[in-house]
């Protein structure tokens, strides 16, 4: 029933309200906390801008609050992940097309380029923002539709993408230099959920989620065993819980690998489906992308 609320309430907003600019500045919403930090890193002093999800918050689990359809009421634009990352907002997002500059970045991938998946909503795997390459390209969408919005400050974005796009090549050549220290044989990463698969395609790992891709499934006591035989098989010296994901399931996980006389440690905690705190470096998408990085080398080694 408060869907059906909210739902309707989006209709009458969008209904009997226009894009606005308020003070000259271009009011911008975001989902998650990486394309927040994202329009941040492009927009600049140019726009308002907005994150509905900060950190620790898991993206396939998030509500919509009456608090959230006033932010997405009053934006000129709102960008979100898409590809059914945000799967609770859907029927929000849907509604509005047509009446507000919605812009599903991951929707805008080559679809040849992306993982399938038959076990999720959009048949693929939402976590793109884990091949850098990928991102690279959700900066130059924002840019493009930031300049489409604010013309008269369209060379802005474009110079702040030009920065922000050699910050991102020189994140990746970093990421390949640490990676490259840690034996390939010894590349296999356990996480809580399946959310780092473009990463393991785009630098060699070997990657294993307890959970599926999304974490409204729950992993059960036969995905427990069998991912602590693998383990042990393995000998894999490190498993890892996420920032966004509670930690009882890969706790249940190494206990069930020490009750078989096997060692195994939690290696740390990554950030998966959501960045660090607001004002750490683990804030920012290429921070959080270093800190992962790090923190797996070092745990496998």
């Amino acid at each position: 029933m408060k869907n059906i609320i909210i739902l309707s309430i989006v209709v009458l907003f969008f209904s009997c309200k226009n894009a606005t600019e308020d003070n000259g500045k271009i009011k911008i919403v975001t989902t998650t906390s990486m394309l927040t930090n994202l329009v941040s890193e492009i927009g600049g002093d140019h726009v308002l801008l907005q994150g509905l999800m900060g950190a620790g918050v898991d993206p396939h689990l998030y509500k919509a609050s009456e608090g959230d359809v006033t932010k997405l009421f009053e934006a000129d634009i709102i960008f979100y992940s898409g590809l059914h990352l945000e799967g609770k907002l859907v029927d929000i997002f849907e509604k509005m097309e047509g009446s507000k500059n919605t812009v599903s970045l991951g929707d805008r991938l080559p679809k040849n380029e992306l993982i399938a998946s038959e076990n999720f909503a959009s048949s693929f795997d939402p976590h793109v923002w884990f091949n850098i390459q990928f991102f690279k390209q959700f900066a130059q969408i924002v840019t493009d539709e930031l300049s489409k919005a604010d013309s008269k400050n369209a060379e802005s974005y474009r110079e702040n993408n030009k920065i922000y796009q050699k910050k991102l090549d020189a994140l990746e050549s970093e990421v390949i230099a640490i990676i490259s220290k840690l034996p390939e044989e010894k590349r296999i990463l356990v996480t809580a959920h399946d959310a780092f698969n473009y990463f393991g395609k785009a630098y060699g790992f070997n990657v294993v989620g307890l959970q599926g891709i999304s974490t409204a499934t729950e992993a059960g006591v036969k995905d427990v065993q069998n991912l602590s035989e693998f383990i042990i098989q393995n000998n894999i010296k490190a498993i890892f819980v996420e920032s966004s994901v509670p930690r009882r399931t890969i706790e249940a996980l190494r206990e069930s690998v020490l009750s078989k006389n096997h060692n195994v440690e939690i290696g740390g905690s990554l950030y998966s489906d959501a960045l660090g705190n607001a004002g750490t470096e683990e804030g920012t998408y290429i921070g959080m992308f270093k800190y992962n990085v790090n923190t797996i080398v070092d745990a496998l080694k």
